[in-house]
C-alpha cells in the first residue's frame, strides 16, 4: 500500500471542496508520511492521521493519539497540539475521501453488489455471496467478501459486525483487505444510514437491489420522518451502474423514478408476470421452496432451503442480480439450495415435539408483520405462539409501539426482554413496549435477563402443557449485547435455544 503525504490527503480534500484551512504545517511536518488512519485513539500508531469524529470526541482522545504516534488530525474546528491540522467543513463528507486516499480507491477493483431494504438484506446478500461463491468455484477465483449487519468477512475469518454499513474507514479497510486477499466481488448491505450520513460517498455499486420499504429508524438521532428514510435509501441508485427494484413492494413506482438516476433498471416480483425476472409456481418442499424462475438471462426451476415465502423474495433478489452479471445458471441453483442463513429462520424442536424454537432476526415492523403471517400460514398443529423480543435503546423508538402492536395481535403469551440497550434502561424500554402489548390484551412478562426469557419461554409446556412455537427474535446468532457504548459478550439466541431445547428434552426422557 502507498503511504502518502499530509499534502496528498490536503489535496484530496480541495478537490471536493471541503477543505476551510490547514494550520501548523511546515517542510517537515508536510513531509511526514501518513501510515494509518483511524478515529479511534485506542488504535493510533506511528505515522497516524487522526480523525475528530463524532458526538462523542473529546479533546483528550486526540492529546492521547498525538502521544501515541498521531502526525496529523483532521477536524471541523482546530485544536492546541503539536501536529498538523486539516479543518474541513463537513466531518463525515471528509471521512471517505480519506478513506479512498487512503486505500487507493480499492473498491474499484470489486465488483460489489449492494442490497437496500426494510428487510431482508441480509439474507438476499448472503444468497448472493452463495451464488458467487459457486460461480467463483467454477472460474477458480476467491469467495467473496461480505459486509452485513451480522458478519463481515474480507478474506479473514468471518467476524461479527455491529454497524449494517460500517463507517467510511472501516468499509474501506474491508475493501483493502478484499482486495490484497485476491478477492474480487463483494456483497454488502447498503443501510439509510450509512447513505444518509455519506459512508460510501464516492463509491459506485456494480448493481444496487433496492428489495423494500416500510417505516422505520423514525427517530431524533436517525430519520426525522418516513420522507427522509425512503430519500436516503433512494441515494443508493445514485451511485449504481444496475439498478433493481422490487415491483412487490409499497412505493416501487417511486422507487423506479429513483433508479432512474442508475444506467439501467431491472424489476423482478412474484406477483407481476410484466418483471423482468418473473418468480412463479412456489411450492413449500421439506423446510423450504421449490420455485420457477422467467427472466431476461435466467429461466429454470430453483429451490431454496430456507423457511418463509419471503425468502423466495429474497432469493428472486439475488437471482436477479446474478441474472444482470451473466453468471450460470447451474451456479445459481446450487448457490441458491446450499445457502443458510444463520440466525435466520432457524428451527429446533423437543423430541416430544411439544416445543418448536424459531430463532430469527426479525426485529422491525415489516420482518415482524411477514414473520408472523408466515407462522399463522404454517401452523397446522394449531399450537400457541410465545414470542421472546425486545427493542434496542436510543434509536428507533417507533419500533416500540411497532413491535408491540403486532407480536401482541399474533402472540398467546409474550416475554419481553433486553435488546441493545444502548445507554437506556432496559426496564424501561421493556415497559413502554408493555403498553402496545397490553393494548392487544395479551399476556406479557417483561424478564431482565435475555437467556432467562428464553428458557421460560421454551418450558411452557411445563406450566401450562400446551404444544408451542416459540419466537425467539432479533438477535439471532449475534454474542454481543450493547450496554452503553461497550459491546458485552453474551450467548445467542441460537446457542440459548439449543441449550434450553436440550435441557427440556433431558427433562422429559
Amino acid at each position: 500500500m502507498v503511504n502518502f503525504s499530509i499534502l496528498d490527503y490536503e489535496k484530496a480534500l480541495k478537490e471536493k471542496n471541503l477543505l476551510v484551512k490547514t494550520c501548523g504545517f511546515d517542510q517537515c511536518k508536510e513531509n511526514a508520511e501518513i501510515s494509518f488512519l483511524t478515529y479511534d485513539s485506542r488504535e493510533v500508531t506511528d505515522g497516524t492521521l487522526f480523525i475528530c469524529k463524532g458526538a462523542g470526541f473529546r479533546e483528550d482522545f486526540l492529546r492521547d493519539s498525538v502521544r501515541s504516534g498521531a502526525v496529523a488530525y483532521v477536524s471541523e474546528k482546530e485544536y492546541e497540539v503539536p501536529v498538523p491540522a486539516l479543518i474541513v467543513s463537513d466531518i463525515r463528507k471528509a471521512m471517505p475521501v480519506l478513506a479512498e486516499k487512503y486505500t487507493c480507491n480499492a473498491w474499484k477493483d470489486l465488483k460489489i453488489t449492494a442490497f437496500g431494504g426494510t428487510k431482508g438484506k441480509f439474507t438476499s446478500t448472503y444468497f448472493m455471496k452463495s451464488i458467487v461463491d459457486e460461480y467463483m468455484k467454477k472460474t477458480g477465483g476467491r469467495k467473496s467478501a461480505l459486509l452485513s449487519s451480522i458478519s463481515n468477512y474480507d478474506g479473514g475469518k468471518m467476524e461479527e459486525s455491529h454497524l449494517t454499513t460500517p463507517e467510511a474507514v472501516e468499509l474501506h479497510r474491508h475493501i483493502l483487505a478484499a482486495k490484497n486477499n485476491g478477492i474480487t466481488w463483494m456483497e454488502m448491505e447498503v443501510s439509510s444510514q450509512a447513505l444518509k450520513y455519506h459512508r460510501v460517498d464516492n463509491m459506485r455499486f456494480n448493481v444496487g437491489v433496492f428489495l423494500n420499504i416500510s417505516e422505520d429508524h423514525i427517530s431524533s438521532v436517525e430519520h426525522k420522518d418516513f420522507e427522509d428514510y425512503f430519500n436516503s435509501k433512494m441515494k443508493m441508485f445514485a451511485m449504481t451502474d444496475h439498478a433493481v427494484v422490487n415491483l412487490d413492494c409499497d412505493k416501487a413506482e417511486d422507487a423506479i423514478k429513483a433508479a432512474s438516476a442508475s444506467h439501467d433498471i431491472t424489476t423482478f416480483s412474484i406477483k407481476n408476470p410484466e418483471a423482468d425476472y418473473y418468480g412463479y409456481d412456489i411450492k413449500r418442499e421439506g423446510r423450504g421452496y421449490i420455485f420457477k424462475v422467467k427472466g431476461k438471462n435466467i429461466n429454470g426451476e430453483f429451490e431454496i432451503g430456507m423457511p418463509g415465502l419471503f425468502n423466495v423474495e429474497n432469493a428472486m433478489a439475488a437471482v436477479t442480480a446474478a441474472g444482470i452479471y451473466g453468471i450460470p445458471e447451474e451456479c445459481v441453483k446450487a448457490g441458491l439450495l446450499k445457502a443458510r442463513a444463520d440466525g435466520r429462520m432457524e428451527m429446533f424442536a423437543s423430541k416430544d415435539r411439544k416445543v418448536v424454537a424459531i430463532v430469527d432476526y426479525a426485529h422491525n415492523a415489516l420482518s415482524f408483520r411477514t414473520l408472523f403471517k408466515t407462522i399463522e400460514k404454517e401452523n397446522q398443529e394449531n399450537r400457541k405462539v410465545i414470542s421472546v423480543f425486545g427493542c434496542p435503546g436510543d434509536k428507533a423508538q417507533n419500533r416500540r409501539r411497532d413491535l408491540g402492536t403486532i407480536a401482541g395481535a399474533h402472540s398467546d403469551m409474550i416475554y419481553l426482554v433486553p435488546d441493545d440497550p444502548g445507554f437506556e434502561s432496559p426496564a424501561d424500554i421493556s415497559e413502554e413496549i408493555a403498553r402496545y402489548v397490553r393494548a392487544q390484551n395479551c399476556p406479557l412478562e417483561i424478564v431482565d435477563d435475555r437467556g432467562e426469557g428464553i428458557r421460560k419461554a421454551i418450558f411452557t409446556p411445563d406450566r401450562e402443557g400446551d404444544s408451542v412455537i416459540v419466537l425467539i427474535l432479533a438477535k439471532g446468532r449475534e454474542t454481543t449485547m450493547k450496554v452503553g457504548s461497550n459491546y458485552i459478550t453474551c450467548k445467542s439466541d441460537v446457542d440459548y435455544a439449543g441449550q434450553f431445547i436440550s435441557e427440556y428434552d433431558e427433562k422429559h426422557s
